[in-house]
């Protein structure tokens, strides 16, 4: 579908296009007055996951969400996995706030936007004021805490990550039905009802260009790889995040699966930690937009 038809779902912000490397341009939108705060999307979405929390935000921040490399309608660098490891992506967010404007800024990311997230923490600390996790713990334990109940449920870090090009051919037979039974089979309900037929029809068109899928298995692969080692090492340096963090994950999501409380594992990487299981599955921000943002508005306020 071309982007002419798809659905403006974030009227009053402004769409913008900012090069960060010599070969990745970003898309981004922006809205909204106050201190800056960068929303991070997740696999298999765009920046389209937050429009029912963005607009409650954008009443206290200068909000902005960009799609990551490889997904939505940002650049797509080749699929290897130096090209995707979060700590590129992470350069990403610095150069692309730097060029609105923010030396300084508050991160929330959801699923991969929450691994780009605490690796620009990890890595810049001077830039993130502070940070919110929603629905992850650390790559390193995901990885540790692949018993049975994770693996069945979380089979995608596998697949993706397998070799080039096996999981890329076989989600081409039927992009859509991949995409739609992903998307359905991470929620509490096991349903498309969170998501509406325009949100989707976003996620169908990103899903229907053979070379972004490439890119998210990259992102997978680099998650089995480099972004474990950069995790194995900042833990064995003592390396810890600075900022405050929140962590918010879903009652019946992935990180509740073995290996203890999110918040604890968070406690492991963070000094200033707080947090809450919501409602829902994986997808917070579509699966409870209102607790999501209540819960954003009360941590990014107390520190702003």
């Amino acid at each position: 579908m071309a982007k002419a038809a798809l659905a403006d779902l974030f009227p009053g912000f402004a769409p913008r296009w900012v090069d960060v490397a010599d070969d990745v341009r970003l898309f981004a939108r922006v809205g909204g007055e106050g201190p800056p705060l960068l929303l991070l999307h997740g696999y298999p979405q765009t920046h389209v996951c937050w429009r029912n929390v963005a607009p409650l935000l954008a009443e206290r921040f200068t909000v902005v969400l960009p799609d990551l490399r490889g997904y939505g309608w940002s650049s797509v660098p080749p699929p290897t996995p130096e090209n995707y490891a979060k700590r590129v992506m992470g350069e990403d967010m610095v150069g692309l706030m730097r060029a609105l404007g923010h030396e300084r800024f508050a991160v929330a990311g959801h699923d991969r936007g929450g691994r780009v997230g605490y690796r620009l923490a990890l890595d810049h600390p001077e830039r993130v004021a502070t940070l919110a996790v929603l629905d992850i713990v650390p790559t390193e334990r995901m990885w540790a805490g692949f018993g049975r109940a994770r693996a069945l449920s979380a089979y995608h870090w596998a697949f993706l990550a397998q070799p080039a090009p096996f999981p890329e051919t076989l989600i081409a037979a039927d992009p859509s039905y991949f995409l739609e039974w992903t998307l359905a089979s991470w929620t509490a309900a096991k349903t498309l009802d969170a998501f509406g037929c325009e949100a989707l029809n976003h996620y169908r068109a990103f899903f229907a260009d053979p070379g972004r899928v490439a890119a998210t298995c990259a992102d997978y692969r680099a998650g089995a790889t480099l972004d474990v080692a950069a995790d194995e090492a900042d833990h064995a340096a003592g390396r810890r995040i600075v900022a405050p963090v929140l962590a918010l994950w879903g009652e019946t999501g992935f990180p509740g699966q073995g290996g203890g409380r999110p918040i604890d594992v968070w406690r492991d990487w963070a000094d200033d930690v707080r947090g809450e299981a919501l409602a829902c599955g994986h997808f917070l921000p579509e699966e409870a937009p209102q607790a999501t943002a209540k819960a954003l508005l009360t941590f990014f306020g107390d520190h702003a």
